[in-house]
């Protein structure tokens, strides 16, 4: 990718990682909007007010447009040395990192830290939701009964593994300065599949979308008999 402009990729660098830190706070958001169904499910409209809904809607993007902030502004403080080619499919902060004519050590242990807070604080938060939710399913007395409360978080709970996996893989594993040619396909799941994923993974539990999908598939399998 060929930086022509100081100022475009430093945009995609803020908005990249604005996004991806609201979308870590939303998982969060989700996961509590579950444990308040399942384990107060008499308390749920005292607990999600209207008041309670519009903030926890906001609250992860301010959280994601501060949290950026900090190492985009760094980023636009060091210079760059040529050729200005980064070695990724995005402005990415490692790939940038590696154009750089200075020393990035600080910066490095700065994002380190946003990274760490951040990442693991939303997946902690949202286990911590899961852990209560377990607990309640298994209090149910019937099979049929946990099934139905743990089929409403499946969807959420493979979105969280699959983003957090792979973002905890890319941006806080040990030795996280060393990178392969194997980050560009991990990036890939982040920035392409995940976004892809969520439409089907959520609306495959509607009942109205899977309805509408079998009479899709049944029409085609009477449309290739006929013909």
């Amino acid at each position: 990718m060929f930086l022509s402009s100081h100022l475009s990729f430093l945009v995609q660098f803020y908005f990249f990682f604005a996004f991806g830190a609201a979308e870590n706070c939303f998982l969060v958001v989700m996961g509590y909007d579950r444990y308040a169904a399942i384990c107060r499910p008499l308390h749920y409209t005292m607990l999600m007010t209207k008041r309670t809904t519009l903030g926890l809607a906001l609250a992860p993007w301010i959280v994601g447009f501060i949290t950026a902030a900090c190492p985009t502004i760094w980023i636009s403080t060091i210079s760059f040395c040529f050729p200005n080619y980064i070695d990724h499919f995005f402005c990415d902060y490692s790939p940038l990192l590696k154009l750089s004519c200075e020393d990035t050590s600080r910066g490095e242990f700065t994002f380190s830290v946003i990274s760490w807070s951040l990442t693991l604080g939303c997946f902690c938060l949202i286990m911590v939701s899961y852990t209560f939710i377990i607990f309640a399913v298994l209090k149910i007395p019937s099979v049929e009964g946990q099934k139905k409360a743990f089929s409403t978080c499946a969807s959420h709970l493979t979105v969280v593994l699959i983003f957090n996996g792979t973002i905890i893989f890319m941006y806080i594993r040990p030795n996280s300065h060393i990178r392969f040619t194997l980050d560009k396909v991990v990036s890939i799941f982040y920035c392409v599949v995940t976004p892809l994923m969520n439409p089907m993974i959520y609306c495959l539990r509607n009942k109205e979308v899977k309805e509408a999908l079998r009479k899709v598939f049944m029409s085609q399998r009477i449309t290739a008999r006929g013909g």
